[in-house]
């Protein structure tokens, strides 16, 4: 077991690059499946789920050559369709969530796909219906195996459909698209998730030869072709990496500027910072955070407090909620937190409360902060992450606090954040990787 241990209540000061964003990267990468020509793929995040996928995708004959750091070439021409029955792959499909990414493009080019029930977060319920319903839609067959817990499934002939999504799905959107782009017909996917990752890949499919209008917007509109060919893609950076920078700068009175943010694909994530009361400024593609001794949560024009809630894109993202809960800490001013997505995400502010946060859970939901104005000083305590979101806002706290934070389970940080440390560590921070007993709990 590994732990950070952090010393707290330094300012940090000096330039952070953002990884290439993990989230895009599950449906990229899955994206390669579709065709048997090469895909040179960049800004790969160097992160265990990534790994992990890159892993399987071998696994299944993908021919993986890595070109440098974060660069990749992939090509799938020889799958072995029989990998989905071994007990190796129940093992790497069912350790990811990630996983069920892969469905799409397999039934979309082979016809027949096989995945273990996936793995993942502990953050409440996340239903895979929508990937399924939509498969359904466009012909496929499932088979439930309750004895090993596996989905097979059966698409020998897609056909294109109307496919009304019963929640806007990031991933959901991006497998029925993967699958549609070579059945026959159109598909018209209406609800669909319009998040910039998304419009990424199907930027990129429309490069190797999809046809796919409406990208940006919640109706996709998916004629199908006979087949892709390869092409190459960079990823965005990941935005809510640069939602964690722009938190951490705030709560510890740092100078951080945030290299090649892609702003204009941020959507309302700066505004909503600035809602706190955090400056920033854009200096070409980077954001420039100043150093700021306090910073006052606005109110609603009538007065009342103010309230953050997460929805679909472009509706502010709920992986940023924890991080905007722990900002509020420091900040003058109160906020009420609504977490409407996902029910087990706010169970991480006992930690912040026993650091000395003044933080009311209302239900599993909603938490109201009322912020100390750095009048008084968290204070470190050991403490262990629940999943990653929480665990990088547990980390950004512990940076601000007085004294000593230990926090175990960081394999669930580093599921999503790369070398974050050594990173961390070169914006001045005390943080050190150390061997662990893991907390009783």
């Amino acid at each position: 077991m590994n732990a950070f241990e952090i010393v707290g209540g330094k300012p940090l000061k000096g330039e952070i690059i953002p990884q290439g964003a993990k989230n895009e990267a599950l449906q990229i990468l899955s994206a390669v499946l579709l065709t048997e020509e090469k895909m040179t793929i960049s800004n790969i995040p160097d992160i265990k789920d990534v790994n992990k996928l890159i892993d399987l995708l071998a696994s299944l004959g993908v021919k993986v050559t890595q070109l440098n750091k974060d660069t990749y070439e992939f090509e799938a021409k020889d799958i072995n369709i029989d990998y989905f029955t071994s007990d190796e792959f129940k093992q790497k499909g069912g350790s990811l969530r990630g996983s069920i990414m892969i469905v799409g493009p397999l039934l979309a080019r082979f016809g027949k796909a096989a995945i273990p029930k996936p793995g993942g977060d502990k953050i409440g319920r996340r239903r895979l219906d929508t990937h399924f319903l939509g498969f359904e839609k466009l012909g496929a067959k499932f088979v439930y195996d309750t004895e090993n817990n596996f989905f097979n499934v059966d698409a020998t002939a897609l056909q294109g459909a109307y496919i009304l999504l019963d929640e806007a799905s990031v991933t959901g959107t991006a497998n029925v698209v993967m699958a549609a782009v070579l059945a026959k017909g159109t598909t018209t996917l209406y609800n669909a998730a319009c998040e910039p990752y998304l419009q990424q890949l199907c930027k990129m499919l429309n490069r190797m030869g999809a046809k796919i209008s409406g990208i940006g917007s919640n109706l996709l509109t998916i004629e199908g072709v006979e087949r892709l060919g390869g092409t190459t893609h960079r990823m965005l950076p990941d935005m809510i990496e640069i939602g964690s920078f722009i938190g951490l700068a705030a709560i510890t009175g740092s100078e951080i500027t945030i290299k090649d943010v892609c702003y204009k694909e941020l959507g309302i994530i700066p505004s909503v910072f600035q809602r706190l009361g955090i400056k920033m400024e854009l200096r070409g593609d980077d954001i420039f955070i100043p150093a700021q001794a306090s910073y006052e949560i606005d109110t609603f024009i009538d007065g009342s407090i103010l309230t953050i809630s997460d929805a679909p894109w472009p509706g502010f993202t709920p992986d940023l909620l924890s991080i905007v809960l722990v900002t509020a800490i420091q900040a003058k001013g109160n906020v009420l937190i609504h977490q409407k997505m996902f029910e087990s995400r706010l169970f991480f502010v006992d930690k912040l409360i026993d650091m000395g946060a003044q933080i009311i859970l209302c239900d599993p939901h909603r938490a109201t902060v009322i912020g100390l104005n750095k009048q008084t000083k968290l204070r470190g305590i050991p403490m262990s992450s629940p999943d990653i979101r929480a665990g990088v806002s547990l980390l950004i706290a512990a940076l601000s606090a007085q004294g000593k934070s230990t926090i175990y389970n960081i394999e669930q940080i580093e599921r999503g954040y790369q070398d974050i440390e050594k990173r961390l560590k070169a914006l001045g921070a005390d943080i050190k990787r150390v061997e662990a007993q893991p907390l009783g709990h």
